[in-house]
């Protein structure tokens, strides 16, 4: 999670396209440079241990655009294939 955080702020699709799993990967993605990201928190992790093929990660991303000042609050679910994590989707939490 960490890691795809680090590369939404420095816009590295090329590495957030191969973290995402294959049955739910955009072609592209449409990354916005002037959003600013400016901390992450995790709030909960479920899964997600040496011997574990699925995980979950709470967390809030806050960013600033422009004026605007906001927190992404999701809910994410990963699956470990190969050895790696994989992003699969994500619920936006209140």
């Amino acid at each position: 999670m960490r890691s795809r955080y680090s590369a939404f702020a420095l816009l590295d699709e090329g590495y957030l396209l191969r973290t995402h799993h294959a049955s739910t990967a955009p072609k592209a993605l449409d990354l916005d440079a002037a959003m600013d990201w400016r901390r992450l928190d995790i709030v909960a992790t479920t899964g997600g241990g040496p011997f574990d093929t699925s995980g979950t990660v709470e967390f809030k991303a806050y960013y600033r655009h422009g004026s605007e000042r906001g927190i992404l609050h999701e809910s994410s679910r990963f699956v470990r294939e190969g050895g790696r994590w994989l992003y699969v989707d994500g619920d936006i939490l209140a």
